[in-house]
């Protein structure tokens, strides 16, 4: 599992959570909503400590991370974290994995 993360989407994160160099975002599955490719379940998104990452990247000094926990909601899959100008929000796409 891979995430990626554009500069824009950092920039959004770091404005919107008050994020400075040495902070992390953890990615995580969460019950009720809905994904393109997981129905009943929603992506969130906290500020939070690195803890048994199963995947991380850092942009702009920013860790961003999924915790082992969450393996079953990003199993087979890499989440690329863009930014969509028109909603002021993050755009989050479920790539599958190639084998």
């Amino acid at each position: 599992m891979q995430i990626t993360i554009t500069p824009a989407a950092s920039h959004w994160f770091q404005s919107e959570l008050g994020l400075k160099s040495g902070d992390s975002v953890r990615f995580f599955g969460k019950v009720y909503g809905q994904t393109a490719v997981h129905d009943g379940f929603s992506l969130g998104v906290e500020r939070a400590e690195v803890q048994a990452p199963i995947t991380t990247v850092t942009v702009d000094g920013i860790t961003y991370f999924v915790g082992e926990t969450d393996d079953w909601f990003f199993a087979g899959y890499d989440l690329h974290v863009a930014y969509n100008e028109t909603l002021d929000e993050p755009a989050y796409q479920f790539e599958a994995q190639k084998s």
